[in-house]
């Protein structure tokens, strides 16, 4: 059975479904959604990039960003970073592998946690790090808070959370007759209407609006795992003040093949839907569950604040030739440059439980707007 056809058959016993669940099983289906799928979805090879598919600075900054972190916390014997949607692994690799390299005192207390909703991604996360033991792979159940110092971090997570979709005519439900899949609207749900009051702007003519509920939760859930630490956001997104101005509305975007498209009903299951991030709702969010909001600033700004007291040596350590130099330097520049990822993607930081003037002293907020 496909997934169009496992769709569909909700459709007919359930009837029309919100957006966010034809979301939801495109993404996540334990069989047959995108995640599941054993095809290759990262990198040349797959759909899209992340930034540690471009080259192993990128978890290497961020690395030093977290052992500056683990001082201002008072460099205490045990610290635990969460990641949620770690994907391949790639990132916690790089920033373990760097971390015992450079910062031994910090590698020593470091515990690291993978945070993964896919049986597929999670089985491969347990062969990469089988060797490794104070690594931990898991699903739905989360660590507690404990008395640890604690670091969320999570990188393009929050963009593949499902969606509800919301028009002027109203909200989107998606119905199936024959194998084909059709939008009908509804009157807005309470919760939806007031994310669109609270965090966001009404659609006009021609327009739509996503409104993430997911990330409420998920924020909550952040919130909780940290009693003494910080939690980084990095993903491409906008405030409800950029919405209010008349941009990003209607963000949602497939991806499949390295190549964008705007249709979530052409192949469900095989193709990545994804929508830009709402920076406002996260950040109050957070901050009505005991986060303190630290700063929201470009990739760019945070890697160069990171990056600029050693002249990013941690990119050019492994180069012995002028030509792999040059090609660092290219892949550098694509991290850090508006014409890459630099301006795309920003960063949100928050603490709890820190010194505000050792917090604010890190690296990665020097050039903090």
């Amino acid at each position: 059975m496909t997934l169009r056809e496992v769709i569909c058959r909700e459709i007919r016993r359930a009837g029309p479904i919100p957006f966010s669940r034809y979301m939801e099983l495109c993404l996540y289906h334990p069989e047959l959604g995108y995640y599941a799928r054993p095809q290759e979805k990262f990198g040349k090879g797959g759909d899209f990039y992340t930034s540690s598919d471009v080259h192993a600075v990128f978890g290497r900054l961020l690395a030093r960003h977290f052992e500056e972190m683990w001082r201002a916390l008072g460099a205490p014997a045990r610290v635990r970073i969460v990641e949620f949607g770690p994907g391949r692994g790639l990132f916690a690799q790089d920033v373990l592998d760097w971390a015992g390299k450079k910062f031994p005192a910090f590698a020593a207390a470091l515990e690291y946690v993978l945070v993964e909703t896919s049986p597929a991604l999670r089985a491969r996360l347990q062969e990469r790090f089988a060797g490794r033991p104070r690594v931990t792979v898991t699903g739905a159940d989360l660590p507690g808070s404990g008395s640890e110092a604690t670091i969320v971090f999570a990188n393009e997570f929050f963009d593949a959370l499902p969606v509800e979709v919301v028009t002027p005519e109203g909200q989107v439900y998606v119905t199936g007759e024959g194998g084909r899949f059709r939008e009908l609207f509804r009157p807005p749900s309470p919760a939806v209407d007031a994310w669109l009051d609270r965090y966001s702007v009404r659609p006009e003519a021609g327009q739509r609006v996503e409104v993430c509920l997911a990330a409420l939760e998920y924020a909550r859930r952040m919130a909780a795992l940290v009693e003494r630490g910080f939690v980084l956001l990095i993903d491409y997104g906008y405030t409800r003040e950029e919405q209010l101005a008349g941009r990003h509305r209607d963000t949602l975007m497939t991806y499949r093949a390295h190549a964008a498209g705007e249709d979530p009903y052409e192949a469900p299951g095989e193709q990545d839907i994804t929508t830009h991030v709402n920076f406002t709702a996260l950040r109050a969010a957070a901050a009505e569950h005991g986060l303190k909001p630290l700063a929201l600033l470009t990739q760019a700004e945070l890697l160069m604040g990171i990056g600029e007291a050693n002249e990013f040596a941690d990119a050019f350590e492994d180069c012995r030739l002028p030509q792999e130099r040059a090609k660092v330097m290219l892949q550098l520049k694509h991290l850090v440059t508006p014409a890459g990822m630099g301006e795309i993607f920003q960063a949100l930081l928050f603490s709890r439980g820190v010194e505000k003037e050792k917090a604010t002293r890190m690296g990665g907020l020097k050039f903090a707007r």
